[in-house]
């Protein structure tokens, strides 16, 4: 028998999908300004989540990072660096899918134009060897939050705009890196043998924990978000996974995230790019 509406179950019941949220991450930055006595100070156009840390951890390490102390954020701390002649905003260890777009609203709330995230991932398709790199064009919706910013469907896509321009931008750079899609999950442990082999049937290549709720908020909201999966394990099913490379994988992970941005900044038509599904 079908399910009518009030046997939905809570995540797809109730959603009011045009209407505007009462509880906006405007209102939440301004009373965090007022609480800690800080004025609005911009974050850069260009921002970047780390959900392992370990490019943050790196930067720090070599003393490349300072703090935005105009971020005012309750959950996590800014910092600022610069690398290929750009300068960045990075937050750390925002994993999940639920605390990505939480820190994603509140980058856009605060200037940022530009929001990549570089997650680590398992690899689902044995296509090479890892480590390597996924430009994400679409994420499978295993997870909640993409289903508060679209109605349902089984993939949230990227900004096609976006993947446009940087069609052919890593061929040169000597790092892997490929274009597919990924399964986005909210549950990690729970990754079952059959779910695996269900997820490579449907041609996924690796899976991750943000991606599909962060290209739902691009569309919803018309932000600019690119997801890179860096394929760094077989989800520990052999001896001495989970190697990123170099540097724990920041060397490449900053080269790709460099190429990224030099490129569309470079395309004629960057300064509408942000708006998706423009072209």
């Amino acid at each position: 028998m079908p399910i009518t509406d009030d046997e939905l179950p809570p995540i797809l019941a109730d959603k009011h999908y045009e209407s505007p949220s009462a509880f906006t991450p405007e209102s939440l930055l301004r009373e965090a300004r007022r609480q800690k006595s800080t004025t609005i100070q911009p974050v850069p156009d260009v921002c970047l989540l780390d959900p392992d840390g370990d490019i943050l951890r790196r930067l720090k390490a070599e003393g490349r990072a300072r703090r935005h102390d105009g971020w005012v954020c309750y959950h996590t701390d800014l910092y600022l660096f610069e690398e290929g002649g750009l300068t960045f905003g990075i937050v750390a260890c925002v994993v999940g899918a639920s605390f990505a777009v939480l820190v994603a609203e509140e980058l856009f709330a605060s200037g940022c134009g530009l929001l990549i995230s570089v997650t680590s991932s398992g690899q689902l398709m044995p296509l090479q060897e890892p480590p390597y790199f996924i430009v994400i064009d679409r994420a499978l919706r295993d997870e909640g939050t993409s289903y508060h910013y679209l109605p349902p469907a089984a993939y949230s896509h990227a900004p096609e705009a976006l993947l446009g321009v940087l069609e052919d931008a890593f061929d040169d750079l000597g790092v892997p890196v490929l274009r597919g899609a990924t399964w986005t999950t909210d549950a990690p442990f729970r990754e079952t043998a059959d779910a695996i082999d269900t997820m490579r049937q449907r041609g996924l290549l690796a899976v991750e924990m943000e991606a599909a709720a962060l290209y739902a908020f691009a569309e919803a909201r018309g932000k600019a978000v690119v997801c890179f999966a860096h394929v760094t394990n077989q989800m520990g099913q052999i001896e001495g996974d989970f190697e990123k490379g170099h540097a724990d994988g920041t060397t490449d992970a900053l080269r790709v995230v460099v190429r990224a941005v030099k490129r569309l900044r470079r395309a004629p038509n960057h300064g509408r790019l942000p708006l998706h599904g423009e072209s």
